[in-house]
């Protein structure tokens, strides 16, 4: 197989990728060790839309007043052909706290696991970026 070329991907290739698929990763600390969970996701006005449940560590990071610091990422990749994209965002994560606000994102995001998702997080990234893995042009 021919090694692939990275193309890196502009902030509004990037958010529209991410836009486009509804799983990904979120990456935060949990006693001062990285930790990563897989989460369906939304993307709303910039901000990655998320839901959980009491017991997550997460739920706990984000319910203080400044938040947690976190990465997202989502991906597209095949295995067979070696192509595809990957975007990070990285950010804060905040409870959502507007009673508003979190009964439209409850609508609109179903959680793909079983139980309670009482608890919707928000995470306004500071930076994105993302990378298309493509052959190399002959």
């Amino acid at each position: 197989m021919q090694p692939r070329q990275t193309l890196e991907l502009t902030g509004d290739e990037s958010w529209q990728l991410l836009a486009s698929v509804s799983l990904g990763r979120i990456v935060f600390t949990q006693r001062a060790m990285p930790a990563i969970r897989p989460v369906n996701h939304l993307v709303d006005d910039e901000m990655i839309i998320i839901r959980s449940h009491l017991g997550a560590a997460i739920v706990a990071r984000a319910s203080a007043e400044e938040g947690t610091v976190v990465c997202y990422e989502t991906d597209d990749l095949d295995p067979v052909r070696h192509t595809g994209w990957s975007v990070i965002a990285t950010g804060v994560a905040r409870l959502v706290r507007d009673p508003a606000a979190a009964a439209r994102y409850e609508q609109l995001l179903e959680p793909w696991v079983a139980g309670q998702m009482d608890y919707v997080i928000a995470i306004k990234p500071q930076f994105i970026t993302g990378i298309r893995l493509v052959g190399w042009c002959t």
